[in-house]
């Protein structure tokens, strides 16, 4: 069992817990906007119509008291459209079985899709495909948005063609359609495997009745062009006629039941036992400044089970923690920043760490805190180029399921060799603390000053120390501000940040979501130069 050596008694701590739950109180108020949906007049037009809100169906939907797992809430945060991007999509249980669930947000637009919709459902549609999790659509959409088609039509179409992949993959899709599924829209339903539709609410067409008009100067009406009760006695688009919203989902139940289904991959093999410490006590350990370095241990212990930790190597390497662990039962292997810094002894102690795990068919907890890989004379001779590469070799390669977790600094190569978003983790969460850029806002704008001063002595001129100064300011400024949370959750680069009490929960339950699929095959990896 790891020791913990935190005191929570000790100002550095008190410290670090008040600079975190100000970022939680931070985070807790960006989240409000995304569940707020359009804003209060929307909400209410929308509930006088008799019609649920998203998260509304959601919750009845999943089975009672189960958790539901919200992925990129933040999405579109910091740009023109709302926080959210009109969509709501996570992991939730329904009659026991993980699905992935989407659900469009009619009170913002109409429910329109727009270029931050399309990123979201999008990365939806990944995860159940890597994860062989049915796919379960609760529609209510206008289609695209129409000022911003120019980002959204030729893209959006990989919207439909993962709809049948899914389906080809034998991974079940659901569309439970609620209100309006226009133009691009009647498509979900369309190549969906079981359809559900509202009476007199759902209205699926690839044209609603003015565009008839204006291509072919037919008159028609909503029900007779695209009515529920058409398509289910007429079209036979519609599988099954719900007579309300309630309805609807209990027949969407009743099809997952259904279902028969079964996990491929593996079951945790022994009792989940609780960490040792207090799951509150992680609020206190990431320092505010990154650049003070934390004993990811104490991470660990709070996180996996009985804080039990087989530590692998532990004197070799020592910037980078790995070792063997339980988390809900699930057999994990951790690898975990220890002083930020990865050295050649660290990559190739990381190389050799994921072999094993893809030997053993373990999935792989990264906790990210790095600013890169070393760089100086001294490590470009001793091979830190080879070095890294192994480790990024080892990544990229590995077949085994990844899980990742940014919980301070992620720089550099360094985002690359502990798996951040480019190398396809399974699942990426950050915590409030994280920051995540090419390097650090000072040493880039000292990057950019040492070039322009080189590039003004070459030239005989003389430097404007001046300009230098205002310059390093705003790139400073600019950087940080680009590698906050979210920024760049905002940007679909995780897939949420998350309270580090909550570390725990999201892991177990993107390790039994994983197992949903079978294990995969027997990594084989690419030259390692030695």
């Amino acid at each position: 069992m790891i020791r913990s050596r935190l005191d929570p008694g000790g100002a550095d701590y008190r410290s670090r817990r008040e600079a975190m739950l100000g970022k939680l109180a931070d985070l807790d108020a960006e989240q409000a906007k995304a569940v707020a949906g359009g804003g209060e007049k929307y909400v209410e037009r929308h509930r006088g119509r008799g019609k649920l809100l998203a998260r509304e169906r959601i919750e009845l939907l999943v089975d009672p008291d189960s958790p539901f797992l919200e992925l990129s809430p933040l999405a579109a945060w910091g740009s023109e459209f709302p926080v959210g991007a009109s969509v709501v999509c996570g992991i939730g249980v329904v009659e026991g079985v993980e699905c992935v669930i989407t659900a469009n947000d009619p009170t913002v637009r109409g429910g329109a899709s727009n270029p931050w919709t399309l990123k979201k459902s999008l990365r939806a549609a990944d995860i159940a495909f890597q994860n062989r999790l049915p796919y379960v659509n609760l529609v209510e959409s206008g289609g695209a948005d129409l000022p911003t088609q120019k980002e959204i039509f030729i893209p959006g179409g990989r919207i439909f063609r993962d709809l049948t992949r899914l389906s080809a993959a034998g991974i079940p899709t659901v569309a439970l359609v609620f209100g309006n599924s226009t133009a691009g829209g009647a498509y979900v339903p369309g190549m969906s495997d079981y359809v559900v539709m509202v009476r007199e609410r759902a209205k699926v067409f690839l044209g609603g009745p003015p565009l008839v008009k204006m291509a072919t100067g037919e008159e028609s009406d909503d029900e007779s062009l695209g009515g529920a009760d058409m398509h289910a006695r007429v079209s036979g688009l519609a599988d099954y006629l719900a007579e309300d919203e309630h309805d609807a989902l209990r027949i969407g139940r009743s099809i997952i039941r259904s279902l028969n289904w079964r996990k491929q991959g593996t079951m945790p093999l022994e009792p989940v036992q609780e960490p040792k410490y207090p799951v509150d006590e992680l609020l206190g350990i990431v320092p505010e400044d990154l650049k003070i370095p934390f004993d990811p241990r104490e991470v660990i212990a709070r996180v996996v089970d009985a804080s039990a930790f087989e530590e692998f190597k532990p004197a070799y390497g020592a910037s980078l923690v790995t070792g063997w662990a339980r988390i809900h039962g699930y057999p994990v292997g951790v690898l975990a920043n220890a002083r930020g810094v990865l050295f050649s002894e660290e990559s190739q102690k990381a190389t050799q760490f994921i072999q094993l795990a893809n030997q053993s068919r373990t999935p792989l907890i990264f906790l990210q805190n790095t600013t890169g890989y070393m760089v100086g004379k001294d490590y470009e001779q001793g091979g830190i180029i080879k070095h890294g590469a192994m480790m990024i070799n080892a990544v990229s390669n590995s077949t085994v399921p990844h899980l990742t977790i940014v919980m301070g600094a992620s720089y550099g190569a360094g985002n690359y060799g502990m798996c951040g978003r480019a190398y396809e983790p399974r699942l990426l969460f950050s915590w409030p603390s994280a920051k995540s850029a090419v390097m650090g806002p000072a040493q880039l704008a000292g990057v950019l000053s040492i070039v322009g001063r080189a590039s003004a002595q070459a030239k005989g001129q003389v430097y404007d120390e001046e300009a230098d100064a205002a310059m390093r300011a705003m790139v400073e400024a600019q950087i940080e501000a680009e590698s906050l949370p979210f920024f760049l959750s905002g940007r679909l680069y995780d897939d949420g940040v998350i309270d580090p009490r909550d570390t725990r929960t999201v892991l177990g339950m993107c390790l039994s979501a994983v197992n949903s699929a079978p294990v995969p095959e027997t990594a084989g990896f690419g030259v390692f130069r030695p």
